[in-house]
């Protein structure tokens, strides 16, 4: 029983380390937790897998360590868990519906899941979600936002300037850098926030589509309060005492 036990030890000490640090190479933290590489090389792609590191070349740093990282690096962060949650947040979506699908990479594991067929107009300032709907005959999509953003690959802008400014949405999809009771949904880019908060205000219902590693942190600004939001669909690792207490203001909580 004692081997595991030093196991998890030594991995929560390797993510402290490197949230002290920023940046750590293998050797580094082989000395400084006395064992080989081998031993840190897995050590570090358990905790890449679950989204607490990130590997670089010759070691890793913390995710928390840079101010928003690039969306080829957030899409393979818990990869797994955010195509579950986009597996049932696809389920939320009917047939002739009009949504929002915002440009976060949790949202964008959405659009594998919706049905070819079904005739829908999404509303995206993700390009990526764009043109992953270009195959889907049936889908109209509309893009709010005037300038580009290429740390997210998405546009923003005010949505008052576009054509959307009027469209009636039944249910929007949105993904958060970082989420609390107190703070709702936080994201760290201002621009985007204002235009993620223009969408929020847009739609009947919202849900928060939140892998486990966001909860319980907070970004620089607020684009959904915990009371704007309707469900939030997350994965098993949420903490179980703030999902509860989620659950307790009126939020469905959804863990998958």
């Amino acid at each position: 029983m004692g081997k595991p036990h030093r196991l998890t030890e030594r991995r929560q000490a390797i993510v402290a380390a490197l949230e002290e640090a920023g940046q750590l190479s293998v050797a580094e933290l082989s000395e400084r937790f006395d064992v080989s590489d081998v031993t840190i090389r897995g050590d570090l792609q358990a905790l890449c897998e679950q989204g607490l590191v990130l590997r670089v070349r010759g070691g890793a740093m913390a995710t928390t360590a840079l101010p928003e990282l690039s969306y080829d690096v957030r899409q393979q962060l818990n990869a797994a868990q955010k195509a579950r949650i986009g597996q049932m947040a696809a389920t939320f979506v009917h047939n002739g519906d009009t949504i929002v699908i915002d440009a976060s990479t949790t949202a964008q594991a959405i659009v594998p899941f919706l049905p070819q067929q079904a005739e829908l107009t999404v509303v995206t300032n993700s390009l990526k979600v764009a043109i992953a709907l270009l195959s889907f005959p049936q889908v109209n999509v509309l893009m709010p936002g005037i300038s580009l953003r290429r740390e997210s690959i998405s546009l923003v802008g005010s949505i008052e300037d576009t054509a959307i400014a009027g469209i009636h949405i039944r249910i929007g999809f949105f993904g958060a850098r970082a989420f609390t009771i107190e703070e709702g949904m936080t994201d760290v880019n201002l621009d985007e926030v204002r235009t993620k908060r223009d969408l929020v205000l847009r739609c009947k219902q919202v849900v928060g589509v939140i892998d486990a590693r966001k909860w319980g942190k907070i970004a620089t600004a607020t684009f959904a309060s915990l009371d704007e939001i309707d469900t939030i669909i997350t994965d098993s690792d949420a903490p179980q005492s703030m999902v509860e207490d989620v659950r307790a203001r009126g939020v469905e909580v959804i863990l998958v």
